[in-house]
């Protein structure tokens, strides 16, 4: 099953067959002092600049997140898109909450975007999935039920049933559907990684979805954090995850590599390839440091 996103200029294929896809994360305030306060500027050159390093880096999608309190949100989304837009060729995954600002988002992106996220939350399904519908958008899908995250892989996979299956009332295709089956921290549950690697097995066993990681979530509130997170992704990719919204610097050597290891890299190509363009920008880096 493939998932098609479309940029200005360029179109990414999400599958199981398909090389491991990285979503950039970078363009997101939470946690950017620095993004944060150029919103509240009104100035987005910040948020370009994060875009092509992020497109350098090997991120084949970019995230778009512009919540700061105290800003017009609607606003922000559509400026910051179309400069996007006008300067990267890039898919965009559309990121709120908010029906309106994903509308706002959606309308300035051209070809065919993802939307970050729907849940099975009656709320959010009755709000989100008319919207995806109308735009002809794929759509992330968050295992997360009224009554929050369900603990059980088995009653996960039940809430990406829900979503899937809501979603084909209303004319939305499964292969538009990306599901992800929710990371949390081993920090205070040991068998938290445990659990989504049983819900992505389960999950590629009875629809055969994609499948999307926020991976660096399993590692919150532990020393080394890139390790584990390093591991866990691997594991996740042997197991049927598809793609991935996270930092492309931080862990786009690991993907390259699980990639190869699975058998989607003939002759190391792309990961030798990668590995070139990495040790230039960290030559790059050096030199401005």
């Amino acid at each position: 099953m493939h998932t098609i996103l479309k940029g200005k200029g360029k179109d990414v294929v999400i599958g199981i067959d398909k090389p491991f896809v990285m979503i950039g994360e970078k363009i997101n305030p939470t946690g950017n002092k620095k993004l944060a306060a150029a919103l509240k500027e009104g100035s987005y050159d910040f948020a370009l600049e994060l875009a092509k390093r992020q497109i350098a880096w090997g991120a084949e999608v970019l995230d778009v997140n512009v919540g700061v309190p105290m800003i017009d949100e609607v606003e922000a989304v559509k400026k910051i898109v179309e400069l996007l837009v006008a300067n990267v060729d890039a898919p965009l995954c559309i990121d709120s909450n908010s029906p309106q600002v994903l509308e706002a988002g959606l309308k300035a992106t051209p070809g065919k975007p993802l939307v970050n996220s729907v849940s099975a939350e009656e709320k959010s399904l009755s709000a989100i999935l008319p919207i995806v519908k109308d735009r002809g958008a794929a759509v992330i899908g968050l295992t997360i039920a009224d009554g929050g995250i369900p603990k059980t892989p088995e009653e996960r996979v039940a809430m990406a049933g829900k979503i899937i299956e809501r979603a084909a009332q209303i004319g939305i295709p499964i292969e538009d559907i990306i599901i992800d089956p929710l990371v949390m921290t081993v920090g205070s549950d040991s068998k938290a990684a445990q659990v989504t690697i049983q819900t992505i097995e389960i999950l590629r066993r009875e629809f055969g979805v994609n499948i999307n990681l926020g991976a660096s979530n399993v590692s919150f509130g532990l020393p080394d954090r890139q390790t584990a997170n390093q591991t866990f992704l691997a594991m996740a990719i042997q197991t049927g995850a598809t793609c991935s919204i996270t930092d492309p610097i931080k862990l786009g050597q690991t993907i390259r590599a699980a990639d190869l290891l699975l058998g989607k890299d003939d002759f190391a190509m792309r990961y030798i390839k990668y590995f070139r363009a990495a040790e230039k920008l960290k030559e790059a880096d050096a030199v401005k440091a």
